[in-house]
């Protein structure tokens, strides 16, 4: 598992508030720092691409009140992915004579990076997302309405969780210091995990189809490159990856993102996408159901109801007000990328028309996971009240999503009832598929 995210509610008007005034007077200070890495690549890093908007934030017509989730920052690679990586740089190292200068720098380079905690620059993602959403929702702030915040246990959601917190006091020039209240255990009932349902598999056979595929040409550049390395279609995803993961760690290019051009990038990127699709997506049978907690939880705050769900929720928690409350402007929930993957797939959203092919990109293809899950993606639902009416709109990193599913109109914005009634998926517990994850 690669990531995670984060979730808003916020209810309030953003017209003729007391605090408008003060929230223009805040100036957003970022603190997450340069890569160095020219952006059309660092954007074919897939789900470890540090985060960007894929769009400009659209204002929201005249009062309304948000939803929103967000993934945690940039990490360092899992223990089982560290070890893998490694086993690869070996590899590498073992060799005698190296063929090509790119690979010198291999004599002298030892593997240091840690393993599955957040980065500094991470820390940093997720201290300016904290302060970006004061800026932009502190008018939905009282002393009395402070942001609601949960994460999954993992500590480096705790992190960004509590990174983002202390974005947000920072923003508010600690007017408003909201805290991590609730953290659900990821060995019990959590919906900000997708470790509820054993019996799900994986995408590995889809890809890897395509990894076959798009290491090809590197096999051949290795073989004359590094004679006697004999590497893998998996070592070689390995060596590219280490290009994102390094240059987070490091905060400056990565001497592995030398040895590869923007056609391999682009094959990763599809290696990844293809991934996350197939293991949490659409792809998959049980993939959409791992995400029906949350969304249930999500219908429950939207309509300031108690919550109806007989899949992972923790019943015990969701039941009571002190650690589900119903009353907030502001719920804050951080947790991985692939249970977002789950949320959108369950929710309807970025559903292709066919699924994704295993051996042929498509150009003009939606699902990205570089714009569906980011380090610090943020999916954004909104609760809006228009003319005594309410509606929902929906963003995936700022950019508005159109919500055919409900009948969203030229602004995203489809009404409450019809959203909630769209989402049969969720309302039926995932229509008897969430008991085949326990066969």
């Amino acid at each position: 598992m690669y990531a995670g995210f984060f979730a808003l509610l916020l209810f309030g008007s953003f017209f003729d508030s007391p605090k408008a005034t003060f929230a223009a007077s805040v100036t957003f200070k970022p603190t997450t720092p340069s890569l160095g890495v020219p952006e059309n690549i660092q954007h074919l890093w897939a789900n470890f691409a540090p985060y960007f908007a894929a769009a400009e934030y659209p204002a929201p017509p005249p009062g309304c009140v948000i939803n929103q989730v967000e993934r945690h920052g940039a990490r360092f690679p899992t223990a089982s992915n560290g070890a893998q990586i490694q086993s690869t740089v070996q590899k590498l190292q073992a060799v005698r004579d190296f063929k090509v200068p790119r690979l010198e720098f291999l004599r002298n380079f030892t593997y240091d990076l840690g393993h599955d905690d957040l980065v500094p620059f991470g820390a940093a993602q997720s201290f300016d997302a904290g302060q970006l959403h004061f800026v932009r929702y502190s008018e939905l702030i009282s002393p009395n309405k402070l942001p609601f915040v949960r994460s999954t246990s993992a500590q480096r959601v705790v992190d960004s969780a509590t990174n983002w917190t202390a974005g947000f006091s920072f923003a508010s020039q600690n007017r408003f210091t909201p805290v991590l209240s609730v953290v659900l255990s990821e060995s019990a009932n959590d919906t900000l995990d997708d470790s509820s349902c054993p019996d799900a598999g994986s995408g590995d056979e889809q890809t890897n189809v395509w990894q076959a595929i798009y290491t090809a040409p590197l096999h051949a550049f290795f073989e004359q490159a590094a004679p006697g390395a004999n590497l893998t279609d998996t070592d070689i995803s390995n060596l590219i990856a280490l290009c994102p993961f390094e240059t987070v760690a490091k905060e400056k290019p990565s001497q592995f993102c030398d040895l590869f051009n923007q056609t391999t990038f682009e094959g990763f990127e599809y290696f990844e996408d293809l991934g996350k699709f197939y293991g949490n997506g659409y792809g998959q049978e049980l993939g959409p159901v791992q995400g029906v907690g949350y969304v249930n939880e999500l219908i429950a705050r939207l309509t300031n109801s108690p919550v109806q769900d007989a899949t992972q929720t923790n019943r015990t928690l969701d039941s009571s007000p002190q650690t589900f409350p119903l009353d907030r402007t502001i719920y804050a929930d951080f947790s991985h990328d692939n249970q977002m993957i789950s949320i959108y797939s369950a929710m309807g959203l970025f559903r292709p028309a066919q699924p994704l092919s295993t051996t042929t990109p498509d150009p003009r293809r939606t699902w990205l996971a570089s714009k569906l899950v980011p380090f610090s993606a943020k999916l954004v639902t909104e609760r809006l009240e228009c003319d005594r009416k309410q509606f929902v709109r929906i963003l995936v990193d700022d950019s508005l999503q159109p919500l055919e599913l409900c009948g969203g109109d030229k602004n995203g914005l489809c009404e409450l009832d019809a959203f909630v009634q769209s989402q049969g998926f969720a309302r039926s517990n995932g229509g008897g598929l969430f008991q085949r994850c326990f066969a």
